[in-house]
């Protein structure tokens, strides 16, 4: 059973999203929330498997409040998917900086929502299609004023063609076959990439190959 906490500041699209949550086999409500800073209060203690928080919330935004429970210095994160009616590059940005693991719009439909948080409960990450390629191509550490990180040790020939297909939006399933080799292969060179880039998810992972030009723009 994944367990989820839905904050979002406006009842309505609250209560609408747990019901859609709600009514999905193996998905459990266990908290709501109106504003970020309940949103992270609620999340600290439930220890829920996923948090989906709107961007603009009072008190403490939704980029804040992800950062607070899955920021780069948390040491136990939580997976958080971040769900907006607004489509700025800015606010996807932030939001993947801030440790989220999804990035949605809120006219993305029931199927969609779904799936980011079965695959934010996986490790894994989903964000919007339609945003995906303009956002990670447009954003990189050196626009930001900072060179990309060098991984500690080169990746393998086998290690750079599973993070191009990861940079690409396919799954952990469909890399394996596409590549013809077993899921568990699949993780296990993931895991060595993230190890030597100090990433944490697939979206650090993406966002990598962008910065470092093995994606073309």
């Amino acid at each position: 059973m994944i367990r989820v906490v839905v904050a979002d500041d406006q009842e309505l699209i609250r209560t609408g999203l747990t019901m859609i949550l709600s009514a999905q086999p193996g998905i459990e409500v266990v908290g709501q929330a109106a504003d970020g800073r309940e949103a992270v209060e609620l999340a600290r203690r439930l220890r829920p498997d996923v948090c989906l928080f709107d961007i603009r919330m009072p008190g403490m935004d939704g980029i804040a409040a992800t950062r607070e429970l899955a920021g780069p210095h948390v040491e136990d994160p939580i997976a958080v998917v971040v769900i907006t009616t607004f489509d700025l590059d800015e606010y996807v940005h932030g939001a993947l900086k801030a440790g989220a693991r999804g990035f949605l719009l809120k006219d993305a439909g029931p199927e969609l929502l779904v799936q980011a948080i079965h695959a934010a409960a996986d490790g894994e990450a989903l964000i919007a299609p339609k945003i995906t390629a303009r956002l990670l191509a447009a954003f990189s550490d050196t626009r930001l004023g900072r060179p990309p990180a060098q991984p500690v040790e080169p990746l393998t020939g086998r290690e750079e063609q599973i993070l191009l297909t990861v940079a690409q939006g396919r799954t952990n399933s469909e890399i394996a076959g596409d590549l013809h080799i077993s899921l568990s292969t699949v993780k296990t060179h993931l895991t060595s990439i993230m190890t030597k880039l100090g990433a944490r998810n697939r979206v650090e992972l993406v966002m990598w190959a962008y910065e470092t030009h093995r994606v073309q723009r």
